[in-house]
Parts: structure tokens; C-alpha cells; sequence
């Protein structure tokens, strides 16, 4: 194969991409399903939205009381990456040792996001489940990327383990 026809082949093979390209950009630009924004007006119905209906009536304190640490330190191996348990040991997060009942943004020299330092308030079991529940929506703006425990139960195990590792 000489020298031109070769130089044929791979234009043809560039040009074949080019109008495969051009036509994915055109599609996404004709078919595109994102959002559009905030909504101009919103008719009411009369039917209230929940989030999961019913879940809040879960007596937590007492789901903590009945949880296993030891079951909570297999879990908590998620929060390892982040956190430490021992005393004065930061990391990407703060220490988690003597978390319960301890000042949200308490930990003296670690940095805080301003949405965590200015958050206020204690860590009490139910300000925790909440924050594991939902980092972000329990503290907006918070820096902690982690996606949240969505089950009662690994919460409450992970809350009982953080409590005996405190005094």
C-alpha cells in the first residue's frame, strides 16, 4: 500500500469520527434531559410530601441502648479513611474519640468548614444519626463528602461503638 492510499484510510477513519462526534454533540444538544433550573410556579395540590413517612417515630436512644459496638467497629471501617478514634489524632477528619456529647466543631486544632464551625449545638445520639443519616443535608455546606448510612440500625451500632470508646 503506497503513501496516498494509506493517508486515504486514516482521513476516512478521522472523518468518520468528526461527523460521529458532531452528531453526539447535536443530540445532546436537541435531546438534552437535565434540569432547567428552579421551577417559575409550583400548583399546589394539597398532598404534603414526606421523606420516608413514618421513620422519624423510631426511638433512637433506645436503638443505641439495644446496638452492638462490636458490629459498630465493622462498620465504622468506612470512616477509617477519614477518622481516627484515639485521642488528639486528626486526619482528614477529626478524632471521633469522646464524640458523644462533645461541642459540634470542638476539637481544638483541626479546621473546620465554616458551615461545621459555625453549626453550633452538641453531638448529642440524635444530632448524630441525623449528620451520618445526611452529612450534607444535616450541615449545608459541609466539607465531609461522605454519602451518609441510610439504615437505623448500622447507625445506632456505629453511635454505640463511638460511645464505648469514650470513657
Amino acid at each position: 500500500m503506497d503513501t496516498m492510499t494509506s493517508t486515504k484510510v486514516v482521513a476516512g477513519f478521522c472523518a468518520a469520527f468528526l461527523v460521529f462526534l458532531l452528531g453526539k454533540w447535536a443530540a445532546e444538544g436537541i435531546y438534552h434531559v437535565g434540569g432547567h433550573g428552579e421551577q417559575a410556579y409550583v400548583i399546589d395540590t394539597g398532598v404534603v410530601e414526606s421523606d420516608g413517612g413514618g421513620e422519624d417515630d423510631v426511638d433512637f436512644a433506645a436503638l443505641v441502648a439495644e446496638a452492638d459496638p462490636d458490629k459498630g467497629a465493622s462498620v465504622f471501617r468506612r470512616c477509617q479513611a477519614c477518622h481516627r478514634v484515639e485521642p488528639g489524632e486528626n486526619i482528614t477528619g477529626p478524632t471521633l474519640y469522646g464524640v458523644v456529647g462533645r461541642a459540634v466543631g470542638g476539637v481544638d486544632g483541626f479546621g473546620y468548614s465554616d458551615a461545621m464551625a459555625n453549626h453550633g449545638g452538641t453531638w448529642t445520639i440524635e444530632e448524630l444519626s441525623a449528620f451520618l443519616e445526611n452529612p450534607r443535608n444535616s450541615v449545608p455546606g459541609t466539607a465531609m463528602s461522605f454519602a451518609g448510612l441510610r439504615s437505623d440500625t448500622d447507625r445506632a451500632n456505629v453511635i454505640a461503638y463511638l460511645q464505648s470508646l469514650s470513657n
